[in-house]
């Protein structure tokens, strides 16, 4: 007995220091440790998002929430089948590979799945712009991690909230601006940081996306019927009761204001990020944006040019951001070579001393005139590369470092974006008062910074 039991306590303790994936096969994560994620918005980046977590061992997808049952895509570049009932199938069928029998809740309504999921220990926000901030701060109060696509939020004044909830509910956040985890725009921060190009006065961003709706030049008038499997009050959420129409969505209701914000709104988390993150930019002084082509209170342009003025940080000197979209870009450079041209999307530094060249949402930088870029000696790295987009949110969950597109950095990039959309919409300059969140002696500007919701959607 005495041997019996002295080789089975051996074996015990020997099996106390086997490596877990000796026990459970290389890619075998307990339980314990998977985070459990719920999907809001099961359109096309709510697929592409669901699929980025697929690759993750420790990542499990167990509820989706969305007013839309059923939504083609084929027109657009996601392809297939998006909304509640494809998402949630696709979602079984992965995970059913190594959990026979897995099963995925589908919901219309994210505020019931909340309520009746208890399991969940994440959100994932791919709604419409005009229900992030919501979707946002309700997660954050009942106690989960949210990562939330861009950009962050609809007007400047739930930038501003959701970054405080995140903050006061220490949730472990992301925004879905993924160039940001992108070795390229650590490199451009490192060489702008290191003098490469000396002190930046002037930069450009620009982005070649255009309007989805070409026709339309206001709000659709028709009142077609809602489709089976569509439940339109739910979908407007906070926004004020109006018709049906397919012009409104999928994809295309960026478009609208009420919805979304444009080629800016959209893109501008993107392709701003490298000029922001690099030069330190926060609140700009003055922002003026001119549309290409008409205006339209309900509509936003085919493109526009927007000009950001920002005082001096520190030892930074005031610098000029340039913003283009629908096709417009900045002159191209003499330096770069007769024949070539500047991307369709990228990001220009002109320095005191140089330029350079990024592609964009965070591609890698290249001096100008290219042939500087082979003899420049590369600073050390000073910022920990990324693991990736989603995978940093996860370990940031974890008790690991903040994801670095966190909702503190989110909402200030966010608010740039949204300074150049407020431009936009008045058709005036912004004369930015940061600290009341005021655009100095325009009161139009009001009720844009801060939208009024509908009753029972209020923040």
């Amino acid at each position: 007995m005495k041997t019996n039991r002295r080789n089975f306590l051996a074996a015990a303790a020997a099996a106390t220091i086997v490596p877990r994936y000796v026990l459970g096969g290389a890619n075998h994560v307990p339980p314990s440790e998977k985070v459990n994620v719920a999907l809001v918005g099961a359109g096309g980046q709510g697929r592409t998002n669901v699929r980025n977590l697929f690759r993750l061992a420790d990542a499990r997808v167990i509820a989706l929430a969305d007013p839309i049952a059923r939504e083609d895509m084929n027109a657009f570049y996601y392809r297939g089948m998006a909304g509640r009932a494809p998402v949630c199938q696709e979602i079984e069928k992965h995970y059913a590979a190594g959990s026979p029998g897995f099963r995925c809740t589908a919901y219309e309504d994210f505020r019931v799945m909340l309520e009746k999921e208890k399991s969940i220990d994440a959100v994932l926000c791919a709604t419409p712009d005009h229900l992030h901030a919501y979707v946002s701060i309700l997660s954050m109060r009942a106690g989960k991690h949210v990562y939330c696509e861009k950009p962050l939020t609809h007007n400047i004044w739930e930038a501003r909230k959701v970054a405080q909830v995140a903050e006061e509910t220490g949730a472990a956040t992301q925004m879905g601006n993924s160039g940001h985890s992108n070795a390229g725009i650590r490199q451009t921060c490192e060489w702008i940081w290191d003098g490469a190009i000396g002190p930046v006065r002037e930069a450009h961003a620009w982005v070649g996306a255009n309007r989805w709706n070409k026709q339309l030049t206001g709000a659709p008038t028709e009142t077609p019927p809602v489709p089976d499997g569509v439940n339109w009050d739910l979908w407007l959420g906070p926004r004020e009761v109006r018709p049906y129409h397919p012009a409104y969505t999928p994809v295309t209701w960026r478009d609208f204001w009420a919805f979304g914000g444009g080629g800016l709104g959209d893109f501008g988390c993107h392709d701003m990020d490298a000029a922001c993150w690099a030069l330190d930019l926060a609140a700009p002084r003055t922002v003026e944006s001119r549309p290409a082509g008409n205006m339209d209170a309900e509509i936003a342009p085919h493109g526009e040019i927007c000009y950001y003025e920002f005082d001096a940080r520190g030892e930074k000197p005031a610098v000029r951001l340039t913003w283009y979209d629908g096709g417009l870009r900045p002159p191209c450079p003499e330096e770069i070579p007769a024949g070539s041209a500047l991307p369709s999307r990228g990001t220009l530094f002109i320095g005191e001393r140089g330029k350079m060249l990024c592609d964009g949402a965070g591609g890698p930088p290249r001096l100008l005139p290219y042939e500087k870029t082979p003899d420049y000696a590369r600073p050390a790295e000073t910022i920990p590369r990324s693991k990736g987009h989603h995978r940093d949110w996860l370990d940031a969950i974890k008790g690991g470092p903040p994801a670095s597109s966190n909702f503190e950095y989110a909402a200030r990039l966010t608010e740039i974006v949204l300074l150049g959309i407020l431009s936009l919409r008045t058709g005036k300059k912004i004369h930015w008062d940061a600290a009341a969140m005021q655009a100095r002696g325009l009161a139009a500007a009001d009720p844009i910074i801060k939208e009024t919701c509908r009753k029972g959607w209020e923040i």
